[in-house]
């Protein structure tokens, strides 16, 4: 099968087990994999080069996708027995509902990265909040934050952790950390289209 017909899959089998089972976190789970999928063919160039969320054309988004994963959020956030897959899916509806990058609900973002920290804490969601927070404080706030996830080593093998700071740095104008950065980052880098985007941005800074 190919990636698109294993999502396809993936739903209909999520659509299958919701009739069977109507539980909150079945609901949020197919939320989450309907948003993701809703912005497949906006992901990648024709040649699968990697294009970033802010990047992204909105207009090809899938809309029925989107609305189908927005109503499952809703329902399983009323029943108040909702889990992390929920809360994945509420933060993947916000950028959803963002008409454009710029419009994007950052401290809305970073209050449902919050709670989902203080249900299933790990080193990436923090990550992934330091970002959300360099968004709404601004670049030097994120930055910091996530300085110090690496200082303490937990995520110094992940790659994007170090593409997440290169992007910091770049943004900051702080050119020779953020290539860097970006040098860890494709070291350790596995997959094609991600190292492309990588080179890319160290030909972008000179």
């Amino acid at each position: 099968m190919t990636k698109p017909d294993l999502s396809a899959e993936a739903i209909r089998l999520g659509r299958l087990v919701l009739e069977l089972l109507p539980d909150p976190e079945v609901m949020g789970l197919l939320a989450l994999m309907l948003l993701h999928e809703s912005r497949r063919t906006a992901r990648s160039t024709p040649d699968g080069d990697v294009i970033l969320l802010e990047e992204q054309d909105r207009r090809q988004w899938n809309r029925n996708m989107i609305s189908e994963g927005k109503e499952l959020i809703e329902r399983s956030l009323g029943t108040g027995r909702f889990g992390v897959y929920t809360i994945q899916a509420a933060i993947s509806a916000v950028h959803a509902g963002a008409s454009s990058a710029a419009q994007t609900d950052w401290g809305q973002i970073v209050a449902l990265y919050d709670v989902l920290m203080r249900s299933a804490p790990s080193p990436v969601i923090e990550l992934n909040r330091a970002v959300a927070i360099a968004m709404r404080d601004g670049y030097e706030a994120g930055l910091a934050l996530i300085d110090a996830i690496l200082e303490r080593g937990e995520l110094c093998q992940y790659h994007l952790a170090h593409a997440a700071r290169a992007d910091l740095c770049r943004r900051l104008g702080r050119t020779n950390d953020a290539r860097l950065a970006y040098e860890r980052s494709l070291a350790l880098a596995q997959q094609e289209p991600e190292r492309r985007y990588l080179k890319k941005r160290l030909q972008e800074l000179g």
